[in-house]
């Protein structure tokens, strides 16, 4: 079983950055596909970013030019670099991991906003102000 946390969340003004990260623990296999989704209360989840194994991204239309998605497999680590940070940014952000198939990319974001992959975290939460 994989577990992960998320860290890096705060409370910052609009314009400003802030760099999320997810530990991944376990039975884990961070090679596979990963992603950030997040969910405001009241909205729909939406899916941030996503990784696959051979380092192909997405990203929501919202997010495009302004985060980043990476990821550390020696240090079993997921980011997710958000420059440039909105308002309408604010929302609780979680990470999420596949440990059985190797999706591509956007089967990996469809995923993640099904919440069908294997793992996901708490969460943390980003607020931005105007």
């Amino acid at each position: 079983q994989v577990q992960l946390a998320e860290s890096g969340g705060g409370s910052v003004q609009a314009g400003g950055s802030l760099t999320l990260s997810c530990a991944a623990s376990g039975d884990t296999r961070i090679s596979y596909c990963m992603g950030w989704f997040r969910q405001a209360p009241g909205q729909e989840r939406e899916g941030v970013a996503a990784i696959d194994s051979e380092g192909s991204t997405e990203y929501a239309d919202s997010v495009k030019g302004r985060f980043t998605i990476s990821k550390d497999n020696e240090k079993n680590t997921l980011y997710l670099q958000m420059n440039n940070l909105k308002p309408e940014d604010t929302a609780m952000y979680y990470c999420a991991a596949e440990s059985d198939w190797d999706y591509g990319v956007t089967k990996c974001r469809a995923y993640l906003v099904a919440g069908a992959l294997d793992a996901w975290g708490q969460g943390t939460l980003v607020t931005v102000s105007s």
